[in-house]
Formats: structure tokens, C-alpha cells, sequence
């Protein structure tokens, strides 16, 4: 095993493959070393391995040359089209692999890709297949942790922000609907209280109660943003609240990115939305349950994106997640005074 790559070996990478195919908030975090790796190879093809449905995170990327396309499968099927993948990366023959995924899937297509080097954290499994290893030491915020296994390729970390690309097109229509609402740009604050993962998801009651006093006392407006099936959490937030808030309309994710850059403040649960904002540099606010650390998916190097998380909480049934509304209203207006 290599321990860093020599000068005369770098020269010889004129094509690259980054394996991170899922899920969303990772894919987003790699954009942060986009830059610094093509400078390190500026004549490189650089592409990247990504699940369909999260093509729309990369498709528009200026670093990337080109997006490897795979479908998100189940079951048997899965292994089909991991298949399929394989074939395709050994007959498009790739100089480097650098799999940020490190999962099972990512380690079988790096082994039999072909590349001559193959770049993967150390981590307690599948690590004989690259020769090029990194250890995960020092946590911080993902987006800056994944500079770290560069070093073998004489890439330092360094600060830099991710990249979400916001079509015009998208813009225009959350423009166009912002005005036919009434609301004026970094006026309001977006709430988004649904999430796949229950685990994640604070108490809609507390929702309810925080919402009412950011307009009730702020007097700012809240714009509700849903996802699939997150309706029914916002119906129920507003037969709670005495306070009337905007329901957003029906987006994309582009357009979701496109409301959340006109907005004051991002407010709501750790996840994908909450990347969004990061990644558009709009200050966010983001809740913590007791299966996620802050310290890893929050951007909280930055004083504009803030975190709560109640360490003493272990509880996964608890939806306060031993947040209070209280507690949580008092931290949304001291980053308020921040921004």
C-alpha cells in the first residue's frame, strides 16, 4: 500500500472516478473538494458515480466532466445493476478511484475497476482493496472532513463551501411566486418540519408553538416547505397554530434550493434541505435527534449555521427530541441578531 502518491505518479492520472452514488446530504458534501481536486488535475476527465434520482445535486457542477449514471435499485435487482456498473467503469478505464462511499457496493465496483490506484478511508472492512488509505480522525463537518482523504494525493484541507447550481428557470418561478404570496425577498424564514427518517423529526406540537411566535412576536412571515408526502405534517402544524403561515407550492429540488436562497433563514429538521441552505449560504438552524451528530452534518464552523442537540437525550421514541419549543425559539433569535 501506498501511503501518498509521487509527483511523477500524478502526472500519469488523466482520469478519474469519484464513487459516491448515495445518499443525498453525502453527494452534496463532496462538491466542497471539487475545486481543489481539479487543480490538482487540470486536465483530468473527472466524473462522478451517482444514483439517478440525486443527479439533479452534480448535473450542472462546473468541475465535473461528465455524471456515471446509476439506476436506484431493491433486492436482487440491485446486484444486476451493480453488475452492470462494474462493466461499465473497467471498459471506461479510469486512473484513479476515489470512493468516499466506502460501503460494500463501492468497494466491489473500486476492485474490480481496473484503476491502477484506488483511493478509500481506512475504516474495519473491505480495506486490502485500496492502496491508497486514509484514516477518518479529527470529526468535523463533513464537508471539510472529506479534504482529509485526499492527502494521499497531496490535496490539504482547506475551507471551502459546497456547490448546489440554482437553474434560472427555477429562480424565476419562486420569484414569480413570491410576488403573487406578498412576500419580499430575505423577509421570511423557511420552515421544513417533514423528513423520511422519524428518527429526525421533531415534535410537530413544537413546530406549532415556535412558528407562532416567529410571526406572532418577529412579525416575520413563515413559509412551510414540503416534500412527498410531508402535507400531512404541515396540515397538522397549522390546525395547531393561532398564527396563519404560507404553505409552499409543490417544487422541485432546484426549486426548493431557489426558495431557500431568497429566504432570511433555513429552520427545521437535519437533513437534506438543510444542505441546501448550507450549501446556498443562507443561515440555517437545524434540529438534532439523538442518532445524528451536529458536529459531522452541521456546518457550524460558520457562525450563520447553528445546531441544537440535546447530548443528555438518548431516547429515539421522545419526538422533542429534549428540545423545548422554548429553548428553541430563544437560540432561532439570538442567530436572528447574528445575521
Amino acid at each position: 500500500m501506498m501511503k501518498k502518491l509521487t509527483e511523477n505518479q500524478i502526472a500519469t492520472i488523466k482520469k478519474i472516478l469519484i464513487i459516491q452514488y448515495k445518499p443525498f446530504g453525502d453527494i452534496l458534501l463532496n462538491t466542497a473538494y471539487l475545486p481543489a481536486l481539479r487543480k490538482r488535475f487540470p486536465d483530468a476527465e473527472i466524473n462522478f458515480l451517482v444514483q439517478k434520482p440525486y443527479k439533479t445535486l452534480l448535473e450542472d457542477n462546473p468541475i465535473l466532466d461528465n455524471l456515471v449514471l446509476m439506476e436506484k435499485k431493491k433486492g436482487f435487482a440491485q446486484y444486476i445493476e451493480r453488475i452492470k456498473v462494474i462493466k461499465l467503469v473497467r471498459k471506461s478505464g479510469y486512473d484513479l478511484i476515489i470512493d468516499e462511499l466506502r460501503g460494500t457496493g463501492s468497494a466491489q465496483i473500486t476492485l474490480f475497476s481496473g484503476a491502477k490506484f484506488r483511493l478509500g478511508w481506512k475504516l474495519k472492512r473491505w480495506n486490502w482493496v485500496y492502496n491508497l488509505q486514509e484514516p477518518r480522525e479529527n470529526i468535523r463537518y463533513y464537508g471539510l472532513l472529506k479534504f482529509d482523504s485526499l492527502k494521499p494525493l497531496g490535496i490539504e484541507a482547506e475551507i471551502a463551501d459546497t456547490y448546489y447550481k440554482i437553474k434560472e428557470k427555477s429562480q424565476e418561478k419562486i420569484d414569480k411566486w413570491l410576488k403573487e404570496v406578498g412576500l419580499e425577498k430575505k423577509r421570511y424564514i423557511v420552515v421544513s418540519p417533514g423528513t423520511p427518517v422519524l428518527v429526525k423529526q421533531w415534535s410537530l406540537d413544537s413546530y406549532a408553538i415556535v412558528c407562532d411566535r416567529i410571526q406572532r412576536e418577529l412579525r416575520i412571515p413563515v413559509v412551510m416547505m414540503w416534500g412527498p408526502g410531508e402535507m400531512k405534517d404541515v396540515d397538522y402544524i397549522m390546525s395547531k397554530m393561532k398564527t396563519k403561515p404560507v404553505v409552499a407550492l409543490p417544487t422541485t429540488f432546484n426549486e426548493a434550493a431557489a426558495m431557500l436562497y431568497r429566504s432570511k433563514m433555513f429552520f427545521g429538521n437535519d437533513g437534506g434541505i438543510n444542505h441546501v441552505a448550507i450549501a446556498e449560504n443562507v443561515p440555517s438552524l437545524a434540529i438534532f435527534g439523538p442518532h445524528s451528530n451536529p458536529k459531522k452534518w452541521q456546518a457550524w464552523h460558520k457562525e450563520q449555521h447553528v445546531y441544537l442537540r440535546n447530548w443528555d437525550c438518548k431516547d429515539k421514541y421522545d419526538r422533542t427530541l429534549g428540545i423545548t419549543p422554548e429553548f428553541a425559539f430563544k437560540q432561532f433569535k439570538k442567530l436572528l441578531g447574528v445575521i
